[in-house]
């Protein structure tokens, strides 16, 4: 396997989150239609990451918000962000600003509804997701300069933030399973930057995140999806 030079080997507990470098434009944040980077420049790069997930257009999807975005969602056009992200806007993109009245046209049904969990990040929002030949659930929160981490998907506890090339391969927890994936993530000629495992019990159900230089083509994935012991595979382009 080929192994970059930044190369990490960590487990981590997806709610605590990992220790990060964090550069000048970090802290700066995106360029953003506004108000507010955590509350709608990130929340555009949610639904933007719910979107690569899925790999072709919503269709449907239910959003839930948590914390500060239930209280304030409609003053910051959180809502508004969340959903132009669904339809490919970025945080740029002044037509976010419209993004409600124009998800009709471009055939994105949508539904908002606010919960409360004092477990979450005060900036969480919950998506349950359809495109025409998918689906997905995605829990995420915007942690301040338009930056993100993705915490949940379909049910399995992560932690990505969608600054690299990321693949999520969600396997039983078993001998000769990382063995496997890297056996055909080398074959492929891919380089890992970056690796990360989490598991909440022995023997149970395991979650390998691996950031690389570039995306992972489709029949490198489907060929990881084919191996023994693994439940699923989500690929997600950097953006």
């Amino acid at each position: 396997m080929l192994l970059g030079s930044n190369y990490k080997a960590a487990y981590v507990r997806p709610e605590r989150g990992v220790e990060m470098a964090v550069g000048m434009f970090d802290m700066l944040g995106p360029i953003t239609v506004g108000p507010s980077s955590s509350h709608t420049a990130g929340a555009v790069r949610i639904g933007l990451a719910c979107r690569s997930i899925l790999k072709e257009d919503v269709k449907k999807a239910k959003i839930t918000f948590y914390g500060s975005f239930a209280t304030t969602y409609k003053g910051h056009g959180t809502d508004k962000a969340v959903v132009g992200g669904l339809l490919g806007f970025g945080t740029a993109d002044l037509r976010v600003r419209d993004s409600l009245t124009l998800a009709p046209e471009m055939g994105l049904e949508f539904s908002i509804r606010t919960e409360d969990n004092p477990r979450y990040h005060p900036n969480t929002v919950y998506i349950e997701a359809e495109s025409e030949h998918s689906s997905v659930t995605l829990r995420a929160s915007s942690i301040g300069g338009g930056a993100i981490r993705l915490t949940e998907i379909n049910g399995f506890e992560v932690s990505v933030n969608c600054n690299a090339d990321t693949l999520i391969v969600f396997g039983r927890d078993v001998i000769g399973v990382f063995h496997s994936i890297s056996g055909v993530i080398r074959e492929a000629g891919y380089n890992i930057a970056t690796i990360y495992l989490n598991r909440e019990k022995r023997a149970g159900d395991t979650v390998i995140i691996l950031e690389t230089d570039v995306p992972i083509d489709e029949h490198t994935i489907n060929t990881i999806q084919n191996l023994d012991n693994i439940i699923g595979v989500v690929a997600i382009e950097k953006f």
